[in-house]
């Protein structure tokens, strides 16, 4: 069975991120199964389903854009697949941040430990 890109959940918290102004969390991370490309979206223009969000294309110049979900759903790699959701995703930091290190790294990190929490960690292991 073909999976739904966005769930309604998704899309309608896309759709209100849109609508308010504000560095938003990323809603969903969207990638493609045959290469390393990789969507953080955190908003959604319901007109034309463009999306604003974090993108990596797999060589290393993250950025921050815009990207048509019509333009994505239409791309076909090996076998016919196409784009794919991550189910496990959870946003929990605006996108300015995931945009922040992911220049520092050169990939879209999701997940990493910030200067308090290190510290933290490191204080419990004296």
């Amino acid at each position: 069975m073909k999976q739904k890109l966005l769930l309604d959940y998704q899309r309608a918290k896309l759709i209100e991120n849109h609508v308010k102004e504000g560095d938003h969390a990323p809603v969903v991370k969207l990638f493609f199964p045959w290469e390393a490309s990789k969507w953080l979206l955190s908003q959604l223009n319901p007109v034309d389903n463009v999306a604003f969000g974090l993108c990596d294309l797999g060589i290393g110049e993250p950025e921050m854009g815009y990207i048509s979900l019509d333009e994505l759903m239409s791309i076909k790699g090996f076998g016919g697949l196409g784009i794919e959701r991550d189910t496990s995703f959870k946003g929990d930091k605006p996108l300015t941040e995931y945009a922040n290190k992911a220049r520092e790294e050169g990939r879209i990190v999701e997940r990493w430990k910030d200067e308090k929490e290190t510290l933290l960690f490191e204080s419990k292991q004296l």
